[in-house]
């Protein structure tokens, strides 16, 4: 058996002459940010309500305390249109520029 020995080209330390960093003092935590005050939530509930005509629902989004209809699905709008005599399916769609 013969053993083979290689050369090798010596290369520099690349830390060589760097200076360590200095120590990281720990920061303070950040100083809370003020917050407005929130809104007082309002006490909502949902009614569901059969037409009975129609056979179809409207959802009512109503504000507990006041009794207000905060949001109502399908809209009157709509319901007014659906009672109409001349209403046909599509009237409230423009399909067509």
């Amino acid at each position: 058996m013969q053993n083979s020995i290689g050369t090798v080209a010596a290369t520099s330390d690349p830390a060589a002459g760097q200076t360590a960093p200095a120590p990281r003092r720990a920061e303070a935590p950040p100083a809370p940010e003020r917050v407005a005050p929130a809104a007082p939530q309002a006490d909502l509930r949902l009614v569901i309500e059969e037409d009975a005509v129609s056979g179809s629902y409207i959802y009512k989004t109503v504000n507990r305390a006041t009794g207000e209809v905060v949001l109502q699905l399908p809209r009157d709008d709509v319901l007014k249109l659906r009672d109409a005599m001349s209403y046909a399916a599509g009237d409230v769609i423009r399909t067509k520029v």
